[in-house]
């Protein structure tokens, strides 16, 4: 393999696991006197327009949770409840963690609405009989900075999504699986790390995460201005993501001393272009085009590691990891290397690799291993 294949590929699954970027927004309220993570402060109807099929009531929250410094910090979310009477002990949860978006506050799911592929790879889970609680993550439709990739602030927003939403729907029982893809595949493995310490009041039962964004450092480290022109809009785009997200996570970080003129416009275009313009706004422009120097000099890998590295311990419930072989989003190296890792380390993922599927085609595939994998979780 050549090393420009060795690139694109890689620049691919880093940049396309999407970039955390950060909206120019007032800073979020003080938490209220004692207010703990998951405590709502603000509850209304979704238009129907954004429910999922099947659902029965779609309710949007605004909750509080913590960022990955352990900081208070606001999320919003909806609770999906399946039609129909609950179960004896309420519905099971699933809360849903989200691929790339963008990072403005148009960009929430809860504002935007979801793709055709989200809406029924949700439905599927709907009719299976579980209610479905979708957080938008920190940031993503309230004050404050989207940190797009950082996973520990991820997996908070979705773990209090769950604790969110039983404080006002005592129809949803307190065992839940966490599933997700792409951006919210690599989030889901890091909810997978951490739920039943962060949150051991509640019945986590496992995780599903398909084209989890991971290595994401290690594939960047290939990007600088001498890297070969790679012509996909999409990954310059995602490039702007990511390198906003991590100035979002980590605000001493010298970004600028890394970007070109162009770069800079770019990452500030990115704040608020949504994922289809921001593709449209990056089109001619190339990764080496965005840097004046080596992502691996400096700064970049240390800092970026502490937000993006996916954990290799702390696992002590199933996981479900699910890869297409022809995934060129998060292509199946980074994926392997992932497993690998976490198999030296002491953990061992259920794998499941589906030949010629896409970064989409791999989620729905997964479907028919995913369906009865959380069912045995629920059993």
């Amino acid at each position: 393999m050549t090393r420009r294949t060795v690139i694109t590929l890689v620049s691919a699954a880093v940049l396309a696991t999407g970039p955390l970027t950060a909206t120019a927004t007032a800073a979020p309220p003080a938490p209220a006197e004692g207010a703990a993570a998951g405590t709502v402060v603000g509850n209304e109807a979704l238009a129907e327009n954004l429910w999922i099929d099947g659902a029965g009531s779609a309710r949007k929250l605004t909750y509080w949770t913590r960022d990955s410094s352990d900081q208070p910090a606001l999320s919003t979310g909806v609770v999906f409840t399946p039609a129909g009477t609950p179960p004896p002990g309420g519905w099971p949860v699933l809360s849903w963690e989200h691929g790339t978006v963008g990072v403005g506050d148009d960009c929430a799911p809860s504002v935007a609405g979801r793709s055709d592929r989200d809406m029924g790879f949700l439905a599927t889970w709907m009719k299976q009989g579980y209610a479905i609680v979708a957080t938008d993550y920190i940031g993503l439709g309230t004050p404050g900075v989207h940190a797009y990739l950082d996973g520990r602030a991820e997996a908070h927003a979705a773990i209090d999504m769950v604790r969110a939403a039983r404080a006002v729907d005592d129809s949803l029982a307190p065992k839940w699986v966490a599933i997700g893809q792409s951006q919210g595949g690599g989030a889901t493995v890091f909810t997978a790390s951490l739920a039943t310490r962060y949150a051991p009041e509640l019945d986590y039962r496992g995780a599903v995460a398909t084209g989890p964004a991971s290595n994401v450092v290690d594939a960047a480290t290939l990007i600088g201005p001498s890297t070969p022109p790679i012509g996909s809009s999409h990954i310059t785009a995602y490039a702007t993501y990511v390198l906003n997200g991590l100035k979002a996570a980590r605000p001493d970080f010298d970004l600028d001393s890394y970007l070109t003129p162009l770069g800079k416009q770019l990452v500030t275009d990115a704040q608020t272009l949504c994922f289809t313009s921001m593709a449209e706004r990056a089109t001619g422009v190339s990764l080496n085009q965005l840097v004046s120097r080596p992502l691996a000099d400096g700064d970049f890998v240390p800092t970026a590691r502490s937000v993006m590295d996916v954990p290799l311990t702390g696992y002590d419930r199933p996981l479900f990891i699910g890869q297409g072989t022809n995934d060129t989003d998060v292509p199946a190296p980074l994926t392997a290397k992932l497993v690998a890792d976490m198999t030296v380390a002491g953990t061992h993922p259920e794998v499941h690799v589906y030949p010629g599927k896409d970064h989409s085609g791999a989620m729905l595939a997964s479907l028919a291993d995913s369906v009865p994998f959380v069912a045995r979780l629920f059993s």
